[in-house]
């Protein structure tokens, strides 16, 4: 145990709790183990060391982000559960009364996700839909990783939801290009957090947006 908890080394700072790595584990073994049928993440991906910190320590960074107060975070596009479960996890462990809508347009993933939920006795809802065709959603936190380019999904949060809290994108290499160019035609207020992953990415969390 004390060795897997080494291997969360980089979340320290997060005080996660012992029974979060243990579902973070779990979680793991599900992927590796599903991934042998249909992939969830690449195969290089899916050993140990790789997607602990690619996948795992990289969707529980954004903790910090999410609203707690509302009754539910949204990710639009959670594919095997990054960043969605892994929330969804940190949240049971936090004791907090906060649902995860996962939008999830696969059926193979879909069933993967619910699978998981059930297992892990996560407090999740998956939609098996394109989130471009829901209309009026309301929700606290909206949360996307490798989904779709920025301005798609600001387009997508202004026409579809109908209220937010705030927006949290991960940006990789060429997120500061991608966010120069978008801000010309877009008002953003947000804030910038360095990755723990990777050097070269960082986190945006948005909490107004207005096209200009």
């Amino acid at each position: 145990m004390e060795d897997i908890i080494k291997s969360y080394s980089l979340l320290d700072h997060l005080n996660v709790s012992r029974e979060t790595y243990l579902d973070f584990e779990a979680f793991i073994s599900m992927i590796q183990e599903r991934n042998q049928e249909f992939n969830i993440v690449s195969k290089e991906t899916a050993k140990n060391p790789v997607i602990r910190q690619r996948h795992i320590i990289d969707s529980a960074q954004i903790i910090d982000f999410i609203d707690l107060n509302s009754n539910t975070t949204t990710d639009i596009g959670t594919g095997g559960g990054m960043p969605g479960i892994v929330m969804a996890i940190m949240i049971k462990n936090l004791k907090k009364d906060l649902k995860i809508n996962l939008y999830e347009k696969s059926h193979h993933k879909s069933f993967f996700l619910r699978e998981v939920s059930r297992k892990l006795k996560l407090q999740t809802e998956v939609f098996e839909k394109n989130i471009f065709e829901s209309k009026n959603i309301e929700t606290g936190t909206v949360m996307a990783r490798a989904f779709k380019p920025m301005p798609v999904i600001l387009d997508l949060i202004l026409r579809n939801f109908k209220s937010y809290k705030n927006l949290i994108l991960f940006m990789g290499k060429n997120g500061k290009k991608i966010l120069e160019d978008t801000l010309i035609e877009w008002d953003l207020e947000y804030t910038e957090k360095k990755s723990l992953t990777n050097e070269e990415s960082f986190l945006l969390n948005i909490k107004n947006i207005k096209k200009k």
